[in-house]
């Protein structure tokens, strides 16, 4: 959904990586998804067709990026690892500066049947298409199925032209106006009107055979003139159960379904049921954000379970932190640290990675339209330290799927987690990636986390984001070194050789009064209980001046 107010390469991907995804299949499946991480773009913020920044930018109007200035600016994007792109809608909006600004984020449709002027021409998306797959990279495609936008002045019932819609240009493909006010009911939220201030979006019958058969055609059409490998289906709890199987059938591609809901049932059901392939992860999404900012990671793991029991295939959910409709991470938690967790969470836990432009140069608009400023304002800097995050969790991802087609197949292993840490396995022995995430903040202290589980005794680790190196103990233990909040990435060494990352590297430090727990039996397994570990037990082992702030 798009509500809309206005207010009163640095690392290449290696070789092997490259080959092991260039196959690009017009029909792209869940399966072949679940081993791809996806760049959200809203295309009037990316990048204009000349490359210009200084013009201004008034974030309630068009902007004037554009497709030929994405493709002028992919380098960027697969600079960062990413192996697919979302796009917003394509197809033509209306014309009027409202109440609410103009359709500069493309959800205000008008004609299916037709381009985005303000984007492009249909060679420019066919462009884009090309540019895409030359690249072995994936497009998927935000599309609107709820409804029909027209202009109107507030009055009520709203005084819609519908013979200016195409092809649905008449009242009988339409619901009679209702507002939706209950949330909660089906059949409010479904043949009701949504946001009804400025914009009239008149909601579509798709219960009717006539009007699913008309969108089915459409998208069917749309698929095979530009090549596209994958849908987003904006609002798709706002239309009727049954609609949904049958228009993804007729894509003939994956589908994400935009479900918002932070309850496990209300999400999986559209799975379980069969109605969607995939869907955005809001239940872990709800979990992840609150994580940050007051709660514990002990809810988080919560609703990774919840997802991963409750949902018939969890591993096609796309894991996301912020994307156009929620605020920036960086408006309530402006930690930089903190902002590491998040990504790293994001990129190597299951599902499919889904990363909103500006995430990795840390933007912080709170509401829209301040969640979608130009990216351009920040000179696409490779330097960013999230750029430079994103790099390398991608370039590591990709490693671990080209060396097992299991790595993106399989459920992680949580290896320990309490309200401040949340550690997990993901791949199989030979390709795994070990990653402990925390909510301590750049503030946090210095201490030792001992993980067992993850590795095989007398294993040589590095932790990549830092290039240290660690041996597993005769118990397959690791000793990692927390300070200062940073998030930690293990992978055999063995393993990383291939891969450019951390060509030289330094002994994992020793936390003080504690052991590096290295070869020769390293660092005591730990007990914990209820959140509380103490030395010897496998997690954590705070020094002494830090064991009272650990228990907060």
């Amino acid at each position: 959904m798009a509500p809309h107010f206005r207010p009163v390469a640095i690392f290449n991907v290696l070789v092997l990586i490259t080959l092991s995804l260039a196959s690009v299949s017009l029909a792209a499946t869940a399966e072949q998804w679940k081993s791809r991480s996806i760049y959200q773009v809203m295309v009037d913020r990316f990048a204009r067709t000349d490359l210009s920044t200084t013009a201004a930018c008034t974030l309630w109007e068009f902007c004037n990026g554009t497709w030929k200035g994405l493709i002028n600016k992919l380098d960027y994007i697969q600079d960062m690892g990413f192996t697919a792109i979302q796009i917003s809608p394509v197809v033509e909006n209306m014309e009027a500066d409202t109440s609410v600004g103009t359709a500069y984020h493309g959800y205000w449709s008008v004609n299916d049947y037709a381009v985005n002027p303000h984007f492009g021409t249909e060679d420019d998306l066919k462009r884009l298409s090309d540019e895409l797959h030359k690249r072995g990279m994936y497009l998927m495609v935000d599309v609107v199925v709820n409804n029909m936008a027209a202009a109107f002045n507030n009055t009520s019932p709203p005084p819609v032209d519908y013979t200016k819609f195409y092809p649905f240009n008449d009242a009988k493909y339409f619901h009679k106006y209702c507002n939706v006010t209950e949330w909660e009911n089906p059949v409010n939220y479904q043949d009701c009107w949504l946001y009804p201030y400025g914009v009239a979006l008149a909601d579509l019958a798709t219960e009717k055979p006539v009007v699913q058969q008309m969108m089915n055609t459409w998208i069917k059409e749309l698929v095979s003139n530009y090549s596209i490998d994958g849908i987003r289906i904006d609002a798709a709890k706002h239309v009727n159960d049954e609609f949904l199987p049958s228009f993804v059938g007729a894509s003939g591609v994956f589908a994400f379904g935009e479900v918002v809901t932070g309850i496990t049932n209300d999400q999986c059901r559209y799975q379980n049921l069969g109605l969607l392939p995939g869907m955005p992860n809001y239940l872990e999404w709800f979990s992840l954000t609150a994580a940050f900012n007051g709660n514990g990671m002990d809810t988080l793991e919560t609703a990774r379970v919840n997802s991963n029991t409750g949902c018939n295939d969890s591993l096609a959910l796309g894991t996301f932190l912020e994307n156009h409709d929620t605020e920036r991470f960086a408006a309530a938690v402006p930690d930089m640290t903190l902002a590491k967790n998040g990504m790293t969470y994001v990129i190597l836990n299951d599902g499919i990675p889904t990363v909103y432009q500006g995430q990795e140069q840390h933007l912080n608009g709170n509401s829209t339209p301040f969640n979608r400023e130009p990216i351009w304002k920040t000179g696409y800097d490779t330097t960013a330290p999230l750029y430079k995050l994103t790099a390398t969790l991608n370039k590591l991802r990709n490693t671990a799927i080209a060396m097992s087609s299991e790595y993106a197949t399989t459920i992680s292993d949580t290896l320990f987690v309490d309200v401040n840490h949340l550690c997990l396995r993901k791949g199989p022995q030979g390709s795994q990636i070990v990653f402990c995430i925390n909510n301590r903040s750049s503030k946090g202290p210095t201490y030792e986390l001992n993980i067992g589980g993850g590795f095989a005794p007398g294993d040589s680790v590095v932790e990549v984001l830092s290039c240290t190196t660690v041996t597993a103990s005769d118990q397959g233990d690791i000793a990692i070194f927390m300070d200062k909040g940073e998030p930690k990435v293990f992978f055999l060494a063995e393993a990383l050789k291939s891969t450019g990352l951390c060509q030289t590297t330094a002994p994992e430090p020793v936390a003080p009064g504690g052991d590096s727990g290295g070869g020769g039996g390293g660092a005591a397994a730990a007990r914990c209980l209820l959140g509380f570990c103490w030395p010897g037990s496998r997690g954590l082992r705070a020094l002494p001046e830090h064991q009272e702030h650990m228990k907060q």
